[in-house]
């Protein structure tokens, strides 16, 4: 009798060991990439959807080869600080910091995982690279990316069109933002060019967003904001306060065009996510980080929004439409 079940016995003992030799294969064939971003806004989103379709494009697709733990830090850094150690504790395989401030928590704490940023304005200013890394060069650490320059005066003189009667301007930042103060330093000196009075209002958290569009209304003609994450996620409250009050809004973020601003000429975040996806998938192929020069992305559109322009009460010109690449 015993004779016969051997043959069985083996049998099913070997597709036993195979099938756990496999199961075990698979799961070292998965790749856990963590995402981490500071807040939550449309252009975030699609620079995410960007990175991921660069992976899929090379065959990392999700749940069958590898798995995204995507983490949003609500705007407090408190809890950017603890998704950093979070992927540190979980050895992830690699990460995708989005912003400024996510980047640095991460880039700060994680010496041994490769890391590739994007949507952020200037990685040296930031200390996301040695500062003797420019753009187009290798940072010889574990970290890579994708920046973006805004044009803030190119920006803000497009704006200025619009409406190139208005003698003051207001504008929203976050004080502690390293990349808002770049940007601020240049719009002062773009107002300063073009004999504006430039106002302006700080906040530390989104919360604060109101207060600051409501003290700026009264003071100025029109209100530029730019590309800064916590007072974007709040972007909503500055349109109310200015559609109420008939103040032109304008920003440099073109997906926030749809959401009430006037005009925006900005950049496209997909693409910004996508050339850091291309990164990636240097780096799970092998290369190292280091090796891997950053960039930029520096290809900008000219968005407008007819019916934010009449909530606000501004006539836009005829050649502007005619120059719009969208146009809502």
């Amino acid at each position: 009798m015993w004779k016969k079940l051997y043959p069985p016995l083996i049998f099913v003992l070997l597709v036993s060991v195979n099938l756990t030799f496999a199961q075990e294969k698979k799961v070292k064939r998965m790749i856990r990439v963590g995402v981490t971003q500071m807040v939550s806004t449309p252009a975030l989103e699609k620079d995410q959807k960007g990175f991921e379709k660069a992976l899929a494009e090379a065959g990392f697709k999700e749940k069958v080869n590898i798995l995204y733990d995507r983490q949003n830090a609500q705007g407090n850094l408190t809890n950017a600080q603890a998704i950093a150690r979070k992927f540190l504790v979980e050895k992830f395989d690699l990460i995708h910091s989005i912003t400024t401030p996510a980047s640095q928590e991460v880039v700060k704490l994680i010496k041994d995982i490769p890391i590739v940023f994007s949507s952020v304005t200037s990685p040296v200013e930031a200390g996301l690279v040695p500062k003797t890394s420019r753009p187009g060069t290798k940072s010889g650490t574990n970290v890579t990316g994708v920046s973006y320059h805004w044009p803030v005066d190119v920006q803000f003189e497009t704006c200025n069109k619009f409406i190139p009667k208005a003698k003051k301007w207001g504008t929203i930042y976050e004080a502690g933002d390293s990349s808002s103060l770049v940007q601020i330093k240049e719009m002062r000196e773009a107002a300063k060019k073009l004999e504006k009075e430039l106002i302006e209002a700080t906040i530390s958290n989104s919360e604060e967003t109101t207060q600051a569009a409501q003290f700026l209304a009264g003071k100025v003609h029109a209100i530029y904001i730019i590309y800064d994450d916590t007072v974007l996620s709040a972007f909503e409250a500055i349109v109310r306060v200015c559609n109420e009050r008939k103040i032109p809004l304008f920003t440099s973020d073109g997906e926030s065009v749809q959401r009430g601003a006037i005009a925006a000429y900005g950049l496209n975040f997909f693409l910004v996510g996508h050339s850091a996806g291309k990164r990636a998938v240097r780096i799970l192929k092998g290369e190292k980080p280091g090796n891997i020069p950053w960039g930029r992305v520096g290809r900008f559109s000219l968005v407008v929004n007819e019916r934010a322009a009449r909530a606000q009460g501004v006539i836009i010109p005829p050649n502007l439409l005619n120059k719009s690449d969208k146009i809502m």
